[in-house]
């Protein structure tokens, strides 16, 4: 990849304690590869810490979210919401995010997954930032609450999206840009059938590092200097070269995050 190309990583656990023995060395391969900013979505309270230290020491490539992850609502969540609500009073975040609905795992919290992300759109739409959507199992419950919530002020990126041609047209009726990462390079992964009949005005690229890596790192550690092989595999759908692939993917991440 050309040494001039800017890709942008919109959704990356940077923080994970997966990278906490090359971390630094990590974020420069990925720079190194073109891929020089990293949106960081947040899970709850214990990693908003990490978070800023991230951005201390990574000026310039490193942009915040703020919110509370699905499957980290417990009994607690109400406490948890009350975080994400005064950070977000404090100071910029890029996002509202991630937020959404997740039953793969455990539908015994879907009637509060339901109030948090509900809460937390609204507290996008007072501070005017795009939500980043985390949905597993889960697409009517979330189109339910998006049909219910919908406005001009809604508007974001649906993460991972893994939904059918349908679902996808769906996500982009709500403002929704489609988060595309290593499933599209999976043989099972089934987006790369239709994606072509969706208009790259509506993709935004992401790692979710560091899981889902890529073809050929399927089943490694994930991290965002992969994401090359994503773009090449958009290349290949779309029949484009991969510097105009990554031009127009950074440039629909500015309409989203607005930088």
């Amino acid at each position: 990849m050309e040494t001039n190309i800017i890709i942008t990583d919109t959704h990356t656990h940077l923080y994970s304690e997966q990278f906490d023995l090359d971390r630094d060395q990590m974020i420069q391969r990925a720079i190194d590869a073109g891929v020089s900013r990293f949106f960081i979505p947040a899970i709850d309270s214990t990693c908003t810490q990490a978070m800023f230290d991230l951005e201390k020491n990574h000026p310039g490539h490193v942009f915040l979210m703020m919110g509370l992850h699905p499957t980290y609502v417990k009994d607690n969540y109400l406490e948890e919401l009350q975080h994400v609500e005064s950070e977000l009073a404090k100071r910029k975040f890029y996002a509202v995010g991630e937020i959404g609905i997740d039953l793969f795992w455990d539908k015994t919290h879907l009637k509060e997954q339901q109030i948090a992300f509900r809460k937390q759109i609204q507290l996008a739409k007072q501070y005017k930032l795009p939500i980043v959507i985390h949905c597993r199992d889960a697409f009517d419950e979330i189109f339910q609450i998006l049909e219910e919530e919908k406005s001009p002020e809604l508007f974001g990126i649906f993460h991972c999206f893994t939904g059918t041609y349908e679902q996808a047209l769906q996500a982009i009726s709500y403002n929704m840009k489609l988060g595309i990462g290593g499933v599209v390079t999976f043989k099972n992964g089934k987006i790369d059938q239709f994606l072509s009949k969706i208009e790259l005005k509506h993709l935004v690229l992401e790692t979710d590092s560091p899981y889902l890596a890529p073809i050929p790192f399927r089943r490694k550690r994930n991290e965002s200097s992969y994401l090359v092989a994503v773009v090449d595999k958009l290349a290949q759908i779309y029949s484009l070269s991969a510097i105009e692939i990554a031009a127009i993917t950074t440039e629909n991440s500015k309409v989203v995050f607005g930088i």
